[in-house]
């Protein structure tokens, strides 16, 4: 997002590269609909999560426990392996099912009221050839403050990667075994993960996840995530996020819910966004997967 010259001169925000990370699954063709309107659901004010570097590890320095027990011994290495495997196998599976997308993110003012907003609700699914293709429901003009959304931002939201780190980047990362956390009704284990090489910020670059992922302790997947998005520089900010997953069809864990509520410092400005996107409708087209578990 360029952020608008009177105001924030050339600084750009990237909530909706964040969006696009936690959102996308492959290049998406566009039709664009005319909708009924649809009664929006309110943002409810909550505190945003923290990021990586307010997360003390209590191993920092230390060797991970020698067992990490769920009904036979597992150490904390094989858990890495089990849940970034399935990261992959997940965002394969993701490719292949059919749901409803609302992103939602506004500028803040003075008591955090609204100063303006962004909105989309679309529908992704397959056209009879097999492609897939996402329907704009309703897309209304955008009344942020101080923020422009580019044509590559809108892009973002359907072409980069929804899952936390895959057994393909997870070389790229030093991962961490933090402990065990009971999260809801689901036992989990906590790890923290930081990329070990972050390169320049370089528009349309690699992106990189900072922050703590939660491993249901069952089915070795990540139910929830919290942290930023990685490289960022003077123009270019990430907020803070959390991002929820909950179980689809008794097997997989997708997202459903994401957050952000963050005052990102340019040079020459400050803005506060708050940014919710909501993953509904979930079907499943076709699939061949198998989850390792």
């Amino acid at each position: 997002m360029n952020a608008d010259r009177a105001r924030c001169a050339r600084s750009i925000l990237c909530a909706t590269c964040l969006a696009g990370i936690l959102l996308g699954c492959g290049s998406l063709g566009i039709v664009t609909t005319q909708a009924q309107d649809e009664r929006r659901p309110r943002i409810v004010p909550s505190q945003a999560p923290p990021d990586a570097r307010d997360f003390p590890s209590p191993n920092a320095g230390r060797q991970p426990p020698p067992n990490v027990r769920r009904g036979s011994s597992l150490d904390a290495a094989q858990i890495i392996q089990r849940f970034t495997e399935n990261e992959s196998l997940l965002l394969r599976e993701f490719a292949n099912y059919i749901y409803r997308q609302e992103v939602r993110m506004q500028t803040l003012g003075i008591d955090d009221r609204p100063t303006g907003e962004f909105y989309r609700l679309s529908e992704v699914s397959f056209t009879e050839s097999g492609q897939r293709r996402e329907e704009i429901k309703r897309f209304p003009p955008s009344t942020l403050q101080g923020l422009q959304i580019t044509p590559a931002d809108l892009e973002d939201f359907g072409t980069t990667n929804p899952f936390a780190i895959t057994k393909e980047d997870a070389p790229l990362y030093n991962i961490e075994y933090v402990g065990r956390e009971r999260l809801d009704e689901l036992d989990t284990y906590v790890f923290e993960a930081r990329p070990k090489r972050v390169p320049k910020f370089q528009s349309g670059g690699k992106r990189f996840f900072t922050g703590r992922v939660w491993v249901d302790a069952q089915d070795l997947m990540v139910v929830k995530s919290a942290g930023r998005t990685l490289p960022e520089d003077q123009n270019n900010k990430f907020p803070r996020f959390e991002s929820y997953r909950e179980n689809i069809d008794g097997r997989f864990w997708f997202p459903t819910y994401v957050f952000a509520d963050d005052v990102l410092e340019f040079p020459r400005s400050s803005i506060h966004i708050r940014l919710e996107i909501r993953y509904t409708n979930y079907r499943r087209f076709q699939t061949d997967v198998k989850v390792i578990d």
